[in-house]
């Protein structure tokens, strides 16, 4: 018996602390623009973009000096540095030839200001290396483009399954209604002796069972709201009310619209595709020779910080790596491995794109269609209601029959709903797959 009353008890109070939350309005633009505005999915896509943009800007050194200078300070007795010291700070005398100090000198502190420069002439490998990494930059700003596009879906149907969830209510609502009244004109039947108990109890089983969908609707508004707020990135979780109501959206795309290849995500793809092929000649070109050009200012003193004596230096290097253990060659062969590899990817993701392309369009026909059954449905049902119960009032229909009537036209009703929900769906994600 206890349980009996927990049960609806625990019901009204899950029922009166979701009433009690605070209802927002809301539009589809104004989640849109939160979305784009907060969303983490974009912000990880700006971070990638800003990684792969700083990869290629360390790429700059392929053309760029590199300046480096430095101060470094010895004390030492070593006869070839301490000679070399002297000799750097001009201060050598005859005296310093004598055979006795070159080979036991005294202590000497030479203190040295360097300013380096290494100018890269030719690099190849570094030239493609660079390439890739430009390739791999646009790539990831399409990809956050593509991430917006996903993300606008998205939206675009967590939107519309609040919208749903509401007319779920709506109808259920009025189901809950006729179900009351129809529960007192029942109840009246029995005490003048007209219906049986059973046909009562039949009534309020109905009864129960639509404040059970009632209560399942609620929850989905509240699933509804809650994604739109994890979409939003707003962590307050209110329960959202949609300032328009779910309606059949006109199509204004043809059906015959094909992959584009220069679709964000695609065109991601074939970029991706060029920065391996770029890496595969980078690592070919490191088998040819890099040439260097370089130079030195240099100040010496016996004191810190100080530069009586000074000089310069400057050349250019031409180096080789003949043979480094058959590293380079299994390393180009990786790459053009992976080249290989991102083609085929390449090719694999544009054939799978027009697979969803073509069941996003039998998808759309086919909710098409369901669109005008269900119409047709939900009215004839009404209709047959409505008789029904004239009917029943006049006592000529039983109440399995009218109960029979009204979950079906409940039932017409919520399917309609959902076949507007899956129409739409279809158009946005039709025009999501051939968006250029």
């Amino acid at each position: 018996m206890k349980k009996r009353i927990l049960l609806p008890l625990s019901l009204l109070a899950f029922t009166l602390s979701v009433q009690a939350q605070e209802v927002v309005p809301l539009t589809k633009n104004e989640v849109l623009s939160k979305v784009s505005e907060k969303n983490t999915s974009i912000k990880i896509s700006q971070e990638d973009f800003n990684q792969a943009r700083a990869d290629y800007r360390q790429t700059n050194a392929v053309f760029l000096p590199n300046i480096t200078a430095s101060h470094t300070g010895i004390a030492t007795t070593n006869p070839l540095m301490a000679f070399g010291s002297k000799l750097n700070q001009e201060i050598l005398t005859q005296n310093d030839f004598n055979p006795a100090l070159l080979n036991d000198p005294s202590q000497i502190q030479n203190f040295a200001t360097k300013f380096e420069i290494q100018q890269p002439l030719l690099n190849l490998d570094g030239i493609f290396q660079r390439k890739a990494a430009k390739s791999k930059m646009e790539a990831m700003s399409l990809k956050q483009e593509r991430t917006g596009d996903y993300l606008a879906l998205e939206v675009e149907k967590a939107y519309m399954q609040l919208q749903l969830a509401y007319k779920g209510i709506d109808v259920l609502a009025k189901a809950l209604q006729t179900a009351i009244e129809n529960k007192k004109l029942a109840d009246n039947r029995f005490k003048q002796g007209y219906l049986q108990r059973a046909e009562v109890l039949n009534v309020e089983i109905r009864l129960t069972e639509i404040k059970n969908q009632l209560q399942t609707a609620k929850s989905n508004v509240q699933n509804a709201s809650n994604y739109l707020s994890f979409l939003m990135n707003d962590e307050m979780y209110v329960i959202y009310r949609p300032s328009d109501s779910l309606s059949v959206n006109t199509f204004n795309g043809e059906n015959n619209k094909v992959i584009s290849e220069s679709r964000a995500d695609i065109r991601a793809m074939q970029l991706a595709s060029n920065a391996y092929e770029a890496m595969n000649k980078a690592d070919k070109m490191a088998f040819l020779p890099r040439m260097n050009a370089f130079g030195s200012y240099e100040l010496y003193d016996d004191q810190i910080f100080q530069g009586d004596a000074n000089g310069y230096s400057f050349g250019a290097e031409l180096s080789w790596d003949v043979f480094q253990g058959s590293k380079r060659f299994g390393k180009a062969q990786k790459s053009k491995a992976e080249f290989q590899k991102s083609k085929l990817e390449y090719q694999q993701y544009v054939a799978q794109s027009n697979l969803e392309m073509n069941k996003a369009k039998r998808m759309l026909l086919d909710a098409e269609n369901k669109l005008e059954l269900t119409d047709l449905a939900m009215e004839q049902s009404k209709e047959s209601l409505r008789i029904i119960g004239n009917r029943f009032k006049e006592g000529l229909e039983k109440t399995s029959d009218l109960l029979l009537s009204e979950t079906q036209f409940a039932q017409k009703q919520l399917e309609y709903y959902q076949t507007i929900f899956e129409y739409n769906y279809a158009q946005a994600y039709l025009q999501f797959l051939t968006k250029e």
